[in-house]
Order: structure tokens, then C-alpha cells, then sequence
């Protein structure tokens, strides 16, 4: 007998997800240039989903830091790094100034295209 299953993790689903949780983050905490989550909020966010907090944490923040903002310098990356702390249980986050800036200023964050990731 063979069982042949898969599970796709839905890494835009979570990008999206973690994307609007740190816009939120934003617009309560107006002087914030980075973040600190915690995995267990992370985990939260992704409904409670282990992979998506662990293994395929690193993939989701790919697709996440390629979400963009208008500035006046053109279209900005949001998420300028984020760091995996694994020690501390964290999640950094350090966010591009300029379309941090442009967000604070009700220009709305720009989707990737998803044929282009």
C-alpha cells in the first residue's frame, strides 16, 4: 500500500498575513523604525501553523520583504531586513525609511506580482 500526500504551504497567504500584521504594528506605533515579534505571535498570525513558524519561516519573509511602498524615489521595498532569532524566539524586522515614511503618509503597500517571485 502506498499513501502519496502533499501539504503546500500557501507562502503568499502568510506573507500576506504577516505584511498586514506589521502594517497594523505601524499605525499603532507611529515613531517605530524596526519590530520585534515574537514567534508565538507569528505563530498566532499564521493560525497556529508550526511549519509556517518554523521551517518555512525564511520563505515566507522572502515573499513578505518584496512588498513595496510609493515613494518619492519610486517604489521602496518596506522591509529594508529581518533577522530570525532563534535564541530569543524573535522575529527583526527593520523597515526602508522612505517607504515607511510614505506608508505613515497613507500611500498604500504595493502586492508583488506572484509570476515574478
Amino acid at each position: 500500500m502506498n499513501l502519496e500526500y502533499t501539504h503546500k504551504p500557501n507562502y503568499y497567504l502568510f506573507a500576506q498575513l504577516l505584511v498586514r500584521h506589521i502594517e497594523s504594528y505601524i499605525q499603532k506605533h507611529p515613531d517605530t523604525n524596526n519590530a520585534i515579534f515574537d514567534l508565538r505571535d507569528v505563530y498566532e498570525i499564521f493560525r497556529q501553523d508550526f511549519a509556517s513558524t518554523t521551517t518555512n519561516l525564511e520563505g515566507i519573509l522572502h515573499i513578505a520583504d518584496s512588498y513595496k511602498v510609493e515613494t518619492l524615489n519610486g517604489d521602496q521595498a518596506l522591509i529594508q531586513k529581518y533577522q530570525i532569532d532563534a535564541k530569543n524566539n524573535s522575529l527583526l524586522i527593520d523597515f526602508n525609511t522612505d517607504a515607511l515614511n510614505s506608508l505613515r503618509s497613507g500611500k498604500p503597500i504595493l502586492e508583488p506580482d506572484a509570476s515574478q517571485l
